[in-house]
């Protein structure tokens, strides 16, 4: 099964003070307390992150992040790999008031309890994988001042 997202978040702040922050990788960690493993250094081309997210169902899903395309303040495009895959694309644009950020994915899992949750729940596991996508916005939002509750819209 394959979980797609298209996910906007609405920012009050300019769009590159939202990249600027975003770029920031050294802090995804401190951001995100259900991100409990994180090797990535550097928000650019090539650049492979070993990540490790602890799901509001309890269960660990590994997996690694590799970007393929980024355009400073614009748009970046990863290829994700482990125990889900598939791909992601997120833009930025700015907006009256602010800025919006557009997040579209699609990634299957592949191997262990997710795949099995994702087979035999699948409804559970899509809102598992929005909870993740949703609270991890509005973490990232708060701990980095970027305006009022973004405005998140399925």
């Amino acid at each position: 099964m394959s979980i797609q997202s298209d996910r906007r978040y609405a920012f009050a702040a300019p769009a590159d003070e939202v990249w600027s922050a975003l770029t920031r990788v050294d802090e995804y960690a401190h951001w995100w307390p259900w991100l409990v493993g994180f090797d990535g250094t550097d928000f650019s081309v090539g650049s492979r992150w070993q990540c490790t997210v602890r799901t509001p169902l309890r269960y660990s899903v590994h997996f690694d992040i590799e970007l393929v395309e980024v355009e400073a303040a614009e748009r970046a495009s990863a290829k994700v790999t482990g125990d889900i895959s598939g791909a992601a694309t997120l833009t930025l644009a700015s907006v009256d008031h602010g800025s919006e950020l557009h997040l579209v994915s699609d990634l299957a899992s592949r191997v262990g309890l997710v795949a099995t949750i994702d087979r035999f729940v699948p409804r559970l596991a899509e809102a598992s994988h929005h909870w993740i996508l949703d609270t991890g916005l509005r973490q990232f939002r708060d701990r980095n001042g970027l305006g009022p509750r973004p405005d998140i819209r399925a």
